[in-house]
């Protein structure tokens, strides 16, 4: 995964930007886990980047708190499938700190008819258990 990195059709990552660290990795991979780096860790900075418009940037700092992210990927055995997976990672949290924030939602109150039937539900319901009772 060498090359920009596409977020979205209006940020694409040159690989400038990226920080790229490998390390060896735990689990499956029998004696190739000792000798092999294949964790990847990819480290972005948001404040520092210029693929990222103004206000898009102000709204992903202001959402992740923080100015870098970190991305760690080790799934798999292959160094260059946990590369490719870190860099889905981390599209997709750049995706989701420029996102437009959700409309608004009014308030609505229910319906005459939606509160008539609750209640005649509700009653309905108490009948059914008293009629269950033992009369004495």
């Amino acid at each position: 995964m060498t090359g920009p990195l596409v977020v979205n059709d209006s940020i694409v990552i040159p690989d400038a930007e990226l920080g790229w660290r490998f390390s060896r990795s735990s689990g499956p991979g029998g004696q190739g886990v000792n000798t092999t780096d294949s964790r990847v860790e990819l480290i972005f900075d948001v404040a520092a980047s210029t693929a990222i418009p103004p206000a898009l940037k102000a709204r992903a700092l202001d959402r992740l708190g923080t100015t870098t992210i970190t991305v760690v990927a080790s799934e798999y055995r292959s160094q260059l499938r946990n590369r490719e997976a870190a860099g889905h990672r981390l599209a997709q949290r750049i995706r989701e700190a420029v996102a437009p924030p959700p409309k608004h939602r009014r308030p609505t109150k229910p319906s005459r008819g939606s509160v008539e039937r609750r209640i005649a539900g509700k009653k309905l319901r108490s009948d059914v258990k008293r009629l269950r009772r033992d009369p004495h």
